[in-house]
């Protein structure tokens, strides 16, 4: 069975799911699809959106008429088998206009992740995999928890799996350009903070 049949099916369950499945406090947002398997994901904490909400206004500011931020969208490529849903990413207006259902990686240019407090290695492991195989240019993790962020830029496979060739760590205070754009890391609240609470 081929890579894309595997995650066609599984996109089928997936679709099946539905907001606020799960119980208690801890409810479970849309899964993702990566190495033939269904990745479950906690709903985004106050704290986490609060950063996300702050990067996003960052950006909003900054882009040129034809580039739009997108929250928590599909990000798909059926033939690699990977559906990720990343915080943000900057896409191409005209595709987030097409009527489409996710985002395609080639309208993509930079994808932000805040890094969970109940699963960081999705952030530092699956998806520095799988977004340089989808051919993201830019990838930033943001992390609360210590207050970093790292920024990944120009995929390769040059090493026979997928990677990026250069990176630049931050810390909180520093400021990222990103294609020209500014992210002001001081902004951001770490987990714990007062004004992150």
């Amino acid at each position: 069975m081929s890579k894309e049949t595997i995650y066609r099916h599984l996109r089928e369950f997936r679709d099946t799911f539905r907001e606020g499945f799960g119980s208690g406090t801890e409810t479970m947002r849309w899964p993702e699809i990566s190495q033939g398997q269904i990745v479950m994901m906690m709903s985004p904490k106050m704290q986490h959106q609060r950063v996300g909400n702050r990067l996003r206004d960052q950006l909003t500011a900054q882009l040129p008429a034809d580039l739009v931020v997108m929250v928590e969208t599909d990000l798909e490529d059926p033939g690699l088998g990977i559906l990720r849903v990343p915080d943000l990413a900057v896409i191409d207006r005209a595709h987030e206009e097409s009527g489409a259902d996710a985002i395609a990686p080639a309208h993509c240019h930079l994808i932000i992740e805040i890094v969970s407090r109940s699963n960081p290695a999705n952030d530092y492991e699956g998806k520095l995999r799988d977004y340089p195989a989808m051919g993201i240019p830019h990838y930033v993790i943001v992390d609360p928890r210590d207050g970093t962020a790292v920024h990944h830029w120009a995929p390769t496979t040059r090493t026979g799996a997928p990677t990026y060739d250069n990176q630049q760590h931050f810390t909180f205070g520093d400021t990222l350009v990103v294609q020209g754009w500014k992210i002001d890391t001081s902004a951001l609240p770490r987990y714990g903070d007062e004004a992150g609470e």
